[in-house]
């Protein structure tokens, strides 16, 4: 149910960071004219850099959605006791980029056929979902996975939920960008945790078909 906190930390070196988690806070809303989007594909950190490169992307924030404890930690949430998924909370302008190209990259870096977690990390916490905060973003995110269930790529059925986006709260400071503050750490934990051996199983080796 849980990413085992002692053997991360080893590998990414934040245990001292662990202890020192303090409750978290609610995200603010987006500036006028800006929107928001919510995904969660297994550990925040990695759902970060995808949509950091796209423009229009103005900025990511990881964090915790869809619990019943305000203010979780990741110590809390790891624990898989409080009902909260990893997010990333995307601000983007929508005269710039569109949610159906947001939805895109989003199936491009999830293992849809897994809603046990994703990749090495496994529980509630690390469940695949699209949190949707209007009924447009709800009408494109269910035709996108339908037409993905339709392509006849998968065997399996596509098992990302589509919910309701709730309360978002925004993971500890050492989280934010933790793929520039530590570049290397974060490439051994991708690469440890097989994210991008299954991705391009599942979307590159399949383009190729």
């Amino acid at each position: 149910m849980r990413r085992i906190l002692a053997t991360l930390a080893a590998v990414v070196g934040f245990a001292g960071a662990l202890a020192a988690d303090e409750p978290t806070k609610l995200a603010e809303p987006p500036p006028t004219g800006l929107s928001v989007a919510t995904f969660a594909a297994g550990c925040f950190w990695c759902v970060e850099p995808p949509y950091d490169k796209t423009e229009g992307v103005v900025s990511t924030t990881s964090g915790y959605t869809g619990g019943k404890v305000a203010g979780a930690t990741y110590r809390q949430v790891g624990s898989g006791n409080t009902g909260h998924t990893e997010a990333v909370r995307v601000v983007y302008d929508p005269k710039k980029v569109s949610y159906d190209k947001l939805l895109d990259i989003y199936w491009k870096n999830v293992d849809p056929l897994d809603a046990s977690g994703q990749f090495c990390d496994k529980g509630e916490p690390y469940r695949p979902a699209i949190f949707f905060h209007d009924e447009e973003q709800k009408r494109l995110a269910e035709a996108s996975k339908a037409a993905l269930a339709a392509s006849g790529r998968f065997k399996q059925p596509i098992v990302v939920a589509i919910e309701p986006a709730r309360e978002f709260w925004v993971a500890e400071d050492y989280h934010q960008d933790y793929y520039l503050k530590n570049p290397t750490k974060y490439a051994y934990y991708r690469w440890g945790c097989g994210r991008d051996a299954r991705l391009e199983q599942l979307w590159v080796k399949k383009e190729g078909m």
